[in-house]
């Protein structure tokens, strides 16, 4: 199928790369169905809406830069788009680059969970206080290297 994005105009895109948001994003309710896209720098993912091309998100899984990142859920809060064991989830948290050249963070306050057999997505809020709306990746990755090294 084809797709017009944001970051690569239009192109070929696989159906398996097709995600239903029965919800959309927050922010984006009206928007249900999405791609994901390898973007040009890894770790990075595009979640790109097939509805508006002006609708796309860089992603990152928090796990590589914050190992201790916990999503504290209940069965009933991602049943309906089908998980009911972790092995089935796949975790994002979308990334803000700002173009004043400030620095790049990610909300882990809000992250985005895929299931990967129906593709199906939801984006949560989580309660724990430990995490926000913008941690700056960088520092926070530079911060975990050096904890583990003076160990």
């Amino acid at each position: 199928m084809k797709v017009a994005t944001k970051a690569y105009g239009l192109i070929d895109v696989d159906e398996r790369q097709k995600i239903l948001f029965p919800s959309g994003i927050f922010g984006f309710e009206a928007l249900k169905e999405y791609v994901m896209l390898d973007a040009e720098q890894q770790p990075f993912f595009w979640l790109q809406s097939t509805e508006s091309a002006a609708a796309a998100f860089i992603m990152i899984s928090p796990f590589l830069w914050r190992p201790d990142y916990e999503l504290d859920l209940g069965d009933d809060e991602l049943s309906d788009i089908g998980i009911s064991s972790p092995e089935t989830a796949l975790v994002f948290s979308i990334v803000t680059i700002p173009p004043d050249g400030g620095p790049m963070t990610a909300n882990l306050q809000g992250p985005v969970v895929i299931n990967r057999d129906t593709r199906m997505g939801k984006q949560m809020i989580l309660a724990d206080p430990r995490w926000k709306t913008k941690h700056d990746i960088i520092a926070e990755l530079s911060a975990n290297g050096s904890e583990k090294t003076s160990c």
